[in-house]
């Protein structure tokens, strides 16, 4: 099992639509990216702690690939909205992909590169290493399963569980 660590707004919205692909055995919502250690939803929602809402995706490597997950990745967000994704604003909602190892990192980095000719505008993905994941609160874990009649979620989070869907 492999696992990849991403953030491109609310991570109710991503964990959804990841959630969603037959070769994803697990993703957890948390916070990553900061310097604030094991930091509540409160905190990294004052902007203050540098983490961002994150998901850990984990997938069988032998079904998807890294740059698959990547690929997935920029077609449920816009990877061109700097600390900015739909509704939500701020730091916490930064595009990033945080690496684990050299070949992440050099996978992350040419992905970005190639995909660059694709957009008008600039890409603004941060790429860095992951330091620490921080599991969300309980609460946060599968929030669009819990809630799927929330409005945020009906009007953010299905979109994005529907682009997943036609993924595959």
């Amino acid at each position: 099992m492999e696992s990849a660590v991403i953030g491109g707004g609310c991570f109710w919205c991503t964990e959804a639509a990841y959630k969603q692909i037959k070769a994803v055995k697990k993703v957890t919502s948390g916070y990553a990216g900061g310097q604030t250690e094991d930091p509540s939803y409160r905190e990294v929602c004052s902007g203050k702690t540098g983490h961002a809402e994150v998901i850990k995706v984990e997938y069988n490597e032998d079904e998807i690939s890294y740059r698959e997950i990547l690929e997935f990745f920029f077609r449920v967000h816009d990877p061109t909205t700097e600390d900015r994704e739909g509704p939500d604003v701020g730091s916490q909602y930064r595009s990033i992909i945080l690496y684990q190892d050299s070949d992440q990192r050099q996978t992350a980095e040419e992905f970005i590169r190639e995909k660059q000719q694709e957009y008008e505008d600039e890409i603004v993905t941060e790429v860095n290493r992951l330091e620490h994941f921080y599991k969300a609160e309980e609460k946060h874990q599968d929030y669009f399963d819990k809630n799927p009649n929330d409005a945020y979620c009906t009007m953010h989070a299905q979109p994005k569980v529907e682009k997943a869907k036609q993924f595959g």
